[in-house]
């Protein structure tokens, strides 16, 4: 979450000069800068190792105390644009290495990235045997989810197991696997590592002790700020809102995607799943919208995402003054309006005879909304979530909850039942499923 991450104070190092760091992440976003890992002496003069996604770029930073006096500020020589999957970031560096290109390696997924100089220049590594800044230098900070040169390059997103190695550069091979069938990368528990005086492996299985080294080192981490355990992980991704599904106008995302704040124009936010087959449902909060600014419903992939609500073929979609539009079609209001900290549900039935959706406020059903059939233009498409806003009077704020249990950064107060291993505020219709890809898998 935003403003939140996790630090230690470092021991005397097993090496200055060799290291693994190892994480799984889930961006958020494609500007600004999203802090992966780093070491520090201070924010002032930005010295320590800073690993960090920057406006979609893999951006590797290493104070001029390591490299005889000059920075070394390269990127990976591609972008990562990706907020619905999970990437896998290992970074392995050893400047025992007599090649230069080999001090430091760069993988995601398993790929090994080409670093270029940010500036144009030929790429700044280490001297052979030099130390990494701050690097096994006792007393000195280590942190998760920050990068160390600006104190507000924060991880706005999502990270799992996290892990560092002290004194050895090991192969991503440790953290990861090929599966057989789908060819993907996927995550793997290591083992037999020797970890080192610094080392740590965060799982973030507990929600209480999110800093807990599983490594066997107790190189616990402190938590800074209101860090929150989510059940979006890499083997089973849920839906989010797409910062990348926009045109004209941008809708500002934060909290890994799962809060909308519109700009001054009709603008539409799809989620990052779509389906043709199965039984989904989803759940949202008005946060600001008794403008009456605010839509929510589902629609095809072909929208377009800057026209008003009653103008998009394509989408079935209610206000929340209780209006409602069916392939522009509209539907008197029904007086079942939503208001500011309202929660309405979304049951999506791909499977039955008839596809319908249904809407809910506060854990029952709209009675004007039992049961609305899907079009023809519905047939053979993908359908997605959908949430609409308009600032132009008022703020026009969405939080959306696919089923990791959070509003924003506000977790349910009480979960209702059939989840199925996901968290909604109130009970999922029977035979319904949270929009994630372990669900698809097995009912899409």
């Amino acid at each position: 979450m935003a403003s939140s991450f996790l630090y230690r104070t470092q021991t005397a190092g097993t090496s200055t000069k060799k290291f693994t760091f190892s994480c799984w992440a889930k961006l958020s976003g494609t500007s600004g800068t999203l802090g992966l890992f780093s070491t520090s002496n201070g924010w002032a003069d930005g010295t320590g190792i800073a690993f960090a996604i920057h406006d979609s770029a893999l951006r590797i930073y290493n104070g001029a105390n390591g490299v005889g006096g000059s920075n070394m500020n390269a990127v990976a020589n591609r972008l990562f644009r990706d907020n619905s999957g999970w990437y896998h970031f290992h970074f392995m560096g050893d400047t025992d290495e007599s090649t230069i290109a080999n001090r430091l390696k760069v993988y995601v997924n398993n790929e090994l990235q080409t670093l270029v100089n940010v500036g144009g220049s030929g790429l700044n590594l280490p001297a052979q045997s030099a130390s990494w800044t701050n690097l096994g230098v006792n007393g000195q900070t280590m942190q998760v989810g920050r990068a160390s040169y600006n104190g507000s390059h924060y991880f706005d997103g999502y990270i799992s197991h996290a892990a560092f190695v002290d004194g050895t550069a090991v192969a991503p091979t440790s953290f990861g696997a090929t599966d057989s069938t789908s060819g993907i990368w996927k995550f793997k528990s290591p083992t037999g590592l020797t970890w080192g005086n610094n080392g740590f492996h965060l799982k973030f299985e507990n929600s209480g002790t999110l800093g807990l080294d599983s490594s066997g080192e107790t190189n616990n981490l402190t938590v800074s700020g209101d860090l929150k355990q989510a059940l979006d992980t890499p083997s089973n991704v849920h839906a989010t809102l797409n910062p990348l599904n926009y045109t004209s106008s941008a809708v500002t995302y934060s909290n890994g995607n799962n809060k909308a704040t519109y700009p001054g124009s009709w603008i539409a936010s799809l989620g990052t799943i779509g389906v043709q087959a199965g039984k989904y449902y989803w759940e949202a909060k008005v946060v600001s919208g008794n403008n009456q600014n605010l839509f929510y419903g589902i629609s095809t992939d072909a929208v377009d995402l800057d026209t008003a609500p009653q103008n998009k073929g394509g989408v079935i979609s209610q206000h929340i003054n209780g209006d409602r539009y069916v392939d522009t079609t509209y539907t008197a209001s029904a007086a079942e309006a939503l208001t500011n900290g309202d929660i309405l549900g979304v049951a999506l039935d791909l499977d039955s005879g008839t596809k319908t959706v249904k809407f809910y406020k506060n854990g029952s059903l709209l009675t004007s909304s039992s049961s609305i059939n899907l079009t023809s233009t519905f047939d053979n498409e993908f359908v997605f979530p959908i949430f609409i806003g308009n600032n132009s009077s008022a703020s026009s704020i969405w939080e959306v909850n696919f089923g990791n249990g959070f509003f924003g950064t506000t977790a349910i107060t009480s979960a209702g039942s059939n989840g199925n291993g996901s968290l909604f505020e109130y009970d999922v219709p029977s035979g319904f499923y949270a929009l994630n890809t372990k669900n698809i898998n097995t009912y899409g």
